[in-house]
């Protein structure tokens, strides 16, 4: 999983454990991991948009953009309560979702 600032917070080796148990080609394997990382990314950071005010959104983006872990964590911090259980619950669910999905295609 590429390393973001979330990373610490977000686990997804189940998931990929489960893919790479699926019987298919090992570049389908790769592939899948890869939208699943994606998807929980793009998941987290729309949770994290969804929670600040307009004006906020931007200044998030540009620090996202600059990879400074630190003033995005405190910024972060500063505008969303809670903000490391909100990410945790939101990659949680569609990590969920992805496992709920994975088991009925073995099925």
């Amino acid at each position: 999983m590429l390393k973001h600032f979330y990373s610490y917070h977000v686990e997804i080796d189940s998931l990929v454990l489960e893919i790479e148990s699926l019987e298919i080609e090992d570049h389908e394997k790769k592939n899948l991991i890869s939208l699943a990382e994606s998807h929980v990314h793009h998941a987290v950071i729309d949770s994290i948009l969804s929670s600040l005010k307009k004006e906020e959104k931007q200044e998030f983006l540009k620090l996202l953009n600059s990879k400074n872990q630190e003033k995005i964590w405190k910024f972060l911090r500063d505008k969303i309560k809670d903000v490391e259980e909100k990410i945790e619950k939101t990659a949680s669910e569609v990590k969920n979702q992805l496992l709920k999905d994975i088991t009925e295609t073995k099925a």
